[in-house]
């Protein structure tokens, strides 16, 4: 802060309370705040802009756009200027008229050519509704009749000029001169009639083409003529149907019968008060000249490598001899003929878009005087060298296209590197002019490329002829190229801005210094006259009007001035020649940025977009250059701003939306689909290359490296950016994710694939965060729980080993279950669903024990059994308390009496598998509590003392952390508890089940079900038999029905036992000892009647011994084996203890616990396995 200086008088009276100094702090502390601010809002900015700061700008960003073209300010009055008021006058209609030509021009090419062109676009073929396309055309009348008064105001220019140029060149002796014309030419005045007339042509043109639009008229008639039947039902009033049927009529006969340019050439031009125009011979005369001198400049330039816009200077000069015929009916032989060998170089010409001009068609229908006068032999060889051209074009594109990539290449270096370098002083003058050379040459490449693409395109689609893919790949690549011309002119907007201006100054001045030289030579020359004087006065004019800014109204100024100031050879020919050059440059400058956005402008691929496709193949075959499909967006962007002009439709946005669809899908089915789908292809080959799929030898099938996709920058399409990368990482995570979901079992073969698609490919894929599963899942709890009913008919237990093995599969394996298996689905859902499994045991119990009851009420099993238990009451004495092998064996054969079932089964075998289901869904319960204690040992295993776990909350609150961090602490101190409580000590399902079902087994209304301890001996010979046939079967060939383990049954067994809490009658019929002893008996027979037959030696008795003993002991064995594994099943259900001995020991506990002390011990622990 500045302080003010203090006179020294004052210094002594001086008083500092320090106030001043604490004002000062505030202020720079409030300042240094806002310059922090500031900062951090530009660094904002900075990183909102990224990638496009700096002086390359991104043509997909365009934050900010850069406008070069100047706007005059003044009006043409202020600008032409001079002391001789005739020539002022003449130099301002004529200006005026060329700007009036521009105006009508900019609105054709801009308004109407695109509002005709799209008409009819953007519907779908399928989609149309009855009564759609008169909706249309009842939209696009006001369009046309707009064209209407377009042409109309077209048709008065035109005469106008036609009167003002006639007005100069006067050949009545009698009229008074304007100025002296016989020296000058306004060439740039007939150069923008003709400009007018192609306007007119090439609506013609866009009419004759559009046969929708025909269509459309032709049905909107119709429908008239039925309003006209019946206006009464349309609510319209008749009186104004008539006039509307007049406009349309008139409409008609001016837009759509193809006439509009030759009702402007048969206009009457003569004025009969003012001018007279075809009796006028000099003007006749300066009218040819002037076309013969365009002609001239056109013909040397068409088709050379420096041409620019001479093809439609071309059509211009063909509609001027048009008009010059109709005027002055006269026809220049020699000069038609010029005109027509011209063809031969230049089949044809594009006006706009997809219209083609044929120009030697045009000129026969037009001139069919001249036309009569050539021989036909000519013109038909003309009209052969079309098909030539385009045989040679499709000969030399490839080649073509190589050169252009070179010479685009080349020219894109130079302008990095002339845009790099700072300017020299001491060469100022030469870096100025490469640089104008450098951009110049940029125009020229692009209006070469373009034409070619252009000019081939459409007169392959023209002439309906089909085009090689290879042509289709090279007019792509060139595509590519025109639009890499206009990127670079983009990038470098800053500098190229900075250069124009200079460069622009650098040529005025040049032109200045010639235009100097010439007006010093005309003030040297003292002779004086009135043609000198005008020389003098449009020099001046050119000089002014060159000291300004490069506008297009200024260079039309000086363009006519200089008509009228180059006569009297004021100037040389060797100064003339560098001056008409330096203003084409300056011309060329002035709009650069405009000439560049023509030039590269692709909209006409729209019309042409059936290549898309077959360039998209392209691409996706040659992925290594996948960065050019930027190119092919951004023109194909390009007819979006054209789209905008569309009348026909409701809005222009229905047209966009259906073409932002149909590009789309095709670039999903053609790039990205397939993209998508060979990644994943490649990464399902590369995980499971072990399986050797198929041949992948790279020098045998090829390689893609597909990765070069993922390295482009996201691409800009209408208002979104296509991210390819972030595409098909979506698509891969949502089928990896999709696919986990329904076969957990494979998240380890996704996850490796995830890695797999990081490594080779950058992608950076989502983590699923699905419960995962081990590699041998197996059946998960969740499936066997919604189908337990399923799963214990067609599994067989194993007590021993806690496993179930399936029953019968159709594959050449048997599925297993374990208690691994059962530990990984719980670790993959959860312990909350070992309950529900219980609780759906419990549900499936209910329902079997019904059956369980009826088949026990059954009459005939009843009785049986009732009869059975007397036998044994009173024979028990005699047997030695065992219960006879024989009656269990007629019980059995007894039962088959009754009946059987379709598949060869009793009654008892029935009611075994019934016993045997139950015992397997408990085995079931089982190996669900096994597997939840071992998965809760795995993983409790990382918690170093089960004895001693700390509380982390009280850790984390000591500490003072944050509230979520303490609500962490404590749901961690809850996992770690439940684990500890699960892996301590496990539920006692069993006690559960025989709890809930016990009461309901022993209560008196159950009475039928205490005879089941008598049935088990049945059963068990049943079960013997069942075993052995299923084992036999294990050693034959068809192995259908075989098996070695069915502990189901003893399960079952077991447990209804306790339920009926039978175990002491059933032990009361020593069963198993029964069965040990006859067999033994029986063996002991085998024995003394083989020892005795061993004598007699018969062999075939003897062999029918041993397998009669092979037998009995296979059927002891068996015996033995279920009275092991009955007896192991008896542990899990303490068959130690009664249901009173239970109930007694209840109570104890429950007083001992009461009295305070524990009981000391005594109390047998539950049994349970593992």
């Amino acid at each position: 802060m500045a302080v003010e200086t203090i006179a020294p008088d004052w210094e002594f009276d001086r008083f500092d309370d320090g106030s001043q100094k604490i004002h000062t702090e505030v202020q720079l502390k409030n300042y240094s705040k806002f310059l922090e601010e500031y900062t951090s809002q530009l660094r904002g900015i900075e990183e909102a802009l990224d990638d496009s700061i700096g002086d390359v700008w991104d043509f997909t960003l365009d934050p900010i756009a850069l406008k070069l073209l100047p706007y005059e300010q003044s009006s043409l009055l202020d600008l032409i200027k001079t002391d001789n008021k005739v020539l002022n006058k003449v130099i301002t209609v004529y200006a005026a008229l060329c700007s009036e030509v521009k105006k009508l021009k900019y609105e054709a090419e801009n308004k109407f050519y695109n509002g005709l062109l799209y008409y009819g676009e953007g519907v779908s073929e399928t989609g149309v509704v009855e009564g759609e396309s008169q909706i249309q055309m009842g939209r696009f009348i006001s369009f046309l009749q707009e064209l209407s008064c377009f042409v109309s105001r077209c048709y008065e220019v035109v005469v106008n000029i036609v009167h003002q140029l006639a007005a100069l060149y006067n050949s009545n002796k009698g009229a008074t001169k304007i100025i002296e014309s016989s020296g000058v030419h306004f060439q740039i005045v007939y150069e923008h009639l003709g400009e007018l007339l192609v306007v007119l042509l090439t609506l013609d043109e866009i009419l004759e083409n559009h046969g929708t639009l025909k269509d459309h008229w032709k049905m909107y008639k119709r429908l008239l003529k039925s309003v006209h039947h019946n206006p009464g039902k349309f609510s319209i009033p008749e009186e104004k149907l008539k006039p509307f049927e007049k406009l349309l009529l008139k409409l008609e006969g001016q837009l759509l019968d193809g006439m509009i340019l030759q009702t402007c050439v048969e206009q009457r031009f003569d004025d009969p008060g003012d001018v007279a125009v075809a009796k006028s011979s000099v003007f006749a005369e300066e009218f040819a000249f002037n076309i013969r001198t365009i002609f001239t400049n056109v013909e040397s330039k068409i088709g050379e490598p420096s041409e620019i816009d001479q093809r439609d200077k071309y059509a211009a000069v063909c509609c001027l001899f048009v008009l010059h015929f109709h005027i002055f009916r006269s026809v220049d032989k020699k000069f038609y003929k010029a005109l027509l060998d011209v063809c031969k170089k230049v089949p044809a010409v594009t006006l706009t878009a997809n219209i083609i001009w044929f120009p030697d068609t045009f000129l026969i229908a037009k001139v069919p005087a001249a036309a009569k006068l050539m021989d036909k032999k000519s013109l038909l060889a003309i009209r052969a060298q079309r098909d030539t051209y385009l045989q040679q074009r499709a000969q030399t594109l490839t080649k073509d296209v190589q050169s252009y990539y070179v010479f685009v290449t080349s020219w894109m270096m130079k302008m990095e590197s002339i845009l790099s370098k700072d300017h020299k002083n001491n060469k100022l003058a030469d870096d100025l002019n490469s640089r104008c050379n450098v951009f110049v040459q940029g125009i020229l490449y692009a209006y070469s490329i373009s034409t070619i693409i252009k000019t081939t395109m459409n007169m392959y689609m023209s002439m309906q002829r089909p085009m090689t893919k290879t042509s289709v790949k090279a007019l792509c690549r060139l595509v590519e190229l025109l639009k890499a011309v206009e990127h670079t002119f983009h990038r470098r907007s800053m500098v190229v801005a900075d250069s124009v201006s200079h460069i622009t100054q650098h040529l005025q001045s040049q032109a200045l210094n010639a235009i100097g030289t010439a007006k010093k030579r005309v003030i040297s020359d003292k002779k004086y006259s009135e043609q000198r004087l005008d020389v003098l006065s449009s020099l001046v004019l050119a000089e002014n009007a060159l000291s300004g800014p490069g506008t297009k109204e200024r260079r039309l100024v000086v363009s006519l001035a200089l008509c009228v100031g180059t006569q009297l050879k004021t100037f040389k020919d060797e100064e003339l020649l560098p001056l008409q050059l330096v203003l084409k440059k300056l011309d060329l400058i002035s709009e650069l940025r405009e000439r560049v956005r023509i030039q590269c402008d692709c909209s006409f691929l729209y019309w042409h977009r059936a290549v898309f496709p077959i360039y998209l193949d392209d691409v996706y075959d040659n992925a290594v250059d996948a960065a050019r499909i930027h190119y092919m967006f951004s023109a194909l962007r390009d007819s979006v701003p054209s789209m905008l002009h569309a009348k026909h439709m409701e809005s222009c946005d229905q047209l966009l939306e259906s073409y932002d669809k149909e590009i789309m899908d095709v670039f999903n089915e053609h790039l990205l689909d397939k993209l998508c789908k060979e990644i994943e292809k490649d990464l399902r080959l590369s995980v499971h290359t072990h399986l050797k799929l198929d041949d992948r030898n790279p020098f045998k099938v090829g390689m893609k490296d597909l990765a070069h996709f993922f390295s482009l920058k996201p691409i800009r399409f209408f208002n979104r950016f296509i991210h390819i990368k972030a595409y098909v990482t979506h698509y891969l995570d949502k089928t990896f994710y999709n696919l986990t979901t329904v076969a957990l079992h494979d998240w380890a073969t996704y996850s490796e694939m995830r890695n797999l698609a990081t490594q080779r490919y950058g992608l950076t894929m989502t983590e699923a965060h699905l419960p995962s599963q081990t590699l041998e899942q197996g059946l998960d709890v969740l499936e066997i729980m919604r189908n337990i009913h399923v799963f214990v008919s067609r599994y067989l237990y194993n007590l021993n080993n806690q496993i179930f093995i399936e029953k019968a599969s159709n594959n050449k394996h048997l599925n297993t279950i374990n208690i691994r298996h059962i530990a990984n689905s719980i670790r993959t859902h959860g312990t909350g669903i070992m309950n529900t499994t219980v609780n759906f045991t419990y549900q499936f119990l209910r329902k079997k024990f019904y059956i369980f009851s009826q088949f026990m009420y059954d009459e005939h099993i009843k009785s049986r059994l009732i009869k059975d238990i007397r036998f044994f009451r009173e024979t028990k004495d005699q047997s030695d308390q065992k219960y006879p092998f024989e009656r269990a064996e007629k019980f059995n054969r007894g039962i088959r009496k009754l009946g059987i079932t379709p598949d060869g089964q009793s009654y008892l075998d029935q009611f075994r598998q019934l016993i045997s289901q139950i015992g397997n869904a408990m085995g079931y319960v089982r190996m669900i509590r096994s597997g939840g204690l071992h998965c809760c040992s795995s993983a409790i295993r990382f918690v170093p003392d089960l004895e001693d776990i700390v509380n982390f909350e009280e850790l984390v609150k000591e500490e003072g952390l944050s509230e979520e961090t303490q609500r962490a602490a404590s749901v961690l101190d809850s996992v770690l508890g439940d684990l500890t409580s699960n892996s301590a000590e496990g539920t006692e399902y069993f006690k559960m089940l025989v709890a809930v079902f016990a009461p309901e087994f022993r209560s008196v209304k159950n009475m039928h079900l205490r005879n089941f301890y008598m049935i088990v001996p049945p059963l068990t010979v049943n079960f013997v038999e069942h075993s052995i046939s299923c084992k036999e079967k294990l050693n034959k060939k068809n192995k259908s029905g075989a098996a070695f383990t069915d502990d189901g049954f003893a399960m079952g067994v077991a447990y209804i036992l306790k339920l009926l809490d039978q175990y002491l009658e059933f032990d009361s019929l020593h069963w198993f000892q029964a069965v040990r002893d006859k067999y033994k008996k029986e063996m002991n027979a085998v024995l003394k009647e083989q020892n005795v037959q061993s004598a007699g030696q018969d062999e075939k008795l003897l062999q029918t011994m041993n397998l009669t003993q092979k037998r009995l002991d296979i059927y002891l064995q068996e015996f033995e084996l279920l009275h092991f594994s009955l007896s192991s099943a008896r542990i899990f259900f303490r068959a130690d203890k009664t249901a009173a001995e239970e109930t007694q020991e209840k109570k104890d506990k429950e007083e001992a616990v009461k009295a305070g002390g524990t009981s000391d011990g005594s109390i047998p622990s539950d049994s349970a396995s593992k």
